[in-house]
């Protein structure tokens, strides 16, 4: 899971207005912060790569966790669990968190969020995605809930997973390109 170019160009781009409506097919990057499930588009994604030592910067925001050389490159590590206040801790150890490297055309600078986990790149329909449960507002930051369909023994179940707007994210942290 070292990229997500590939997936990307083989996917159709999905609709730049996704509050008002969600293209037949969604694909997205699944992840764990605390105990809940969460998603952002894969278009949105460059790559996930291991946790590594973190820099901290001195007088930055709380959400800023610091920065790490990331094969020459300084980039810039989103607390997400502090900028979206999840409280409940996770289970993990540290050092098994994943970080996601946002795609640099949506942002000003190297950028990557850490999480605890990365679970999977995953499609979806449409249909699976619920859009009224989400705030109704534009400023909202969530986009969706995504009704995935998990098979446990001789039943079905369903995990809802919240699909989170990165580029909302990053406006209200003052860390994207986008006005």
């Amino acid at each position: 899971m070292a990229t997500a170019s590939a997936a990307r160009a083989a996917a159709p781009r999905p609709q730049e207005s996704r509050r008002s409506s969600i293209s037949d097919t969604i694909q997205v990057v699944e992840f764990l912060l605390g105990r809940e499930h969460f998603a952002v588009d894969l278009f949105d994604v460059k790559e996930v790569v291991e946790f590594t030592r973190i820099t901290e910067l001195p007088s930055s925001p709380s959400h800023i966790r610091g920065i790490i050389d990331l094969r020459g490159e300084i980039t810039t590590i989103i607390d997400i669990k502090k900028q979206i206040n999840i409280l409940k801790e996770s289970d993990r150890d540290e050092m098994n968190s994943r970080i996601i490297v946002l795609d640099n055309t949506i942002t000003k600078s190297k950028i990557g969020i850490l999480v605890d986990d990365v679970l999977a790149v995953s499609t979806f329909p449409g249909s699976e995605v619920d859009i009224t449960s989400a705030s109704t507002t534009d400023d909202a930051l969530i986009i969706g809930i995504i009704r995935k369909k998990i098979k446990v023994k001789d039943s079905q179940n369903t995990e809802l997973i919240i699909w989170i707007d990165i580029r909302k994210l990053l406006r209200d942290s003052g860390n994207s390109s986008e006005s």
